[in-house]
């Protein structure tokens, strides 16, 4: 798929970085597919305990499914670094998960990043730092 891509747009360069997401990896895959899905969000801390540098506005990612195959290829448009609580009822919307509100988004997210963060050894609050990324899908369209 990236090569596919670089057909396109030669100036994505070699360096590829691919993931998976952490929870309902094909689900949230697919919601990036139909556009639903334009944001997600990670635990601000875990960048540092796995010494991996935060995303990068303009950079290319390419979206695993539950088996580790690419499903397509976004873009990152936005990068920022905000309290839990202080995270707006539009980025949960972007993120396209459940019925789309803040409450839910919270729900969701403050259940994953406890798991996350304690797998860590690290204690999760509402002030704890979290990464929102907003992007869109350049491939396929």
């Amino acid at each position: 798929m990236w090569n596919a891509y670089k057909q396109i747009n030669p100036s994505i360069g070699d360096e590829i970085d691919a993931w998976a997401f952490g929870v309902e990896p094909d689900l949230l895959a697919d919601l990036v597919c139909t556009g639903e899905k334009t944001a997600t969000a990670s635990a601000y801390d875990l960048y540092a305990v796995e010494d991996e540098p935060l995303p990068q506005e303009g950079t290319f990612d390419v979206v695993l499914d539950s088996k580790d195959q690419a499903v397509c290829i976004i873009k990152i448009t936005k990068v920022s670094v905000q309290p839990f609580h202080q995270v707006s009822a539009d980025h949960a919307f972007k993120e396209g998960e459940g019925d789309k509100s803040l409450a839910y988004w919270r729900q969701v997210h403050e259940d994953f990043f406890k798991d996350w963060l304690g797998e860590a050894g690290l204690t999760f609050t509402p002030d704890s730092k979290v990464v929102l990324e907003e992007f869109r899908k350049v491939y396929p369209l």
